[in-house]
């Protein structure tokens, strides 16, 4: 345990933090599986909806800095990649 009050407040600080950040990534990949499930069904309409708003959380988590930027734009870019492949069969 921490014997500097500084440091009793950044343990505080980082345990919200790491709340946030567990509660963003689990946000992202519940709509990732939303987006799957709906692209397997054959729902192209529901997976490009659910599919925008998988970007949305992803780009918000990015600039959050939960997760890097360009992680994002890759899941980004394989999951649009994937309905496009979807729409295309």
């Amino acid at each position: 345990m921490a014997n500097i009050k500084s440091a009793e407040k950044r343990i505080k600080v980082i345990a919200a933090k790491t709340a946030v950040n567990r509660n963003r990534k689990s946000q992202i990949k519940t709509a990732i599986r939303r987006f799957e499930t709906a692209l397997v069904d054959g729902n192209m309409e529901n997976a490009e909806k659910e599919l925008q708003f998988v970007e949305q959380k992803l780009d918000r988590a990015a600039a959050k800095n939960t997760i890097h930027k360009n992680a994002a734009a890759r899941t980004v870019s394989r999951l649009r990649s994937r309905l496009n492949q979807a729409k295309n069969a």
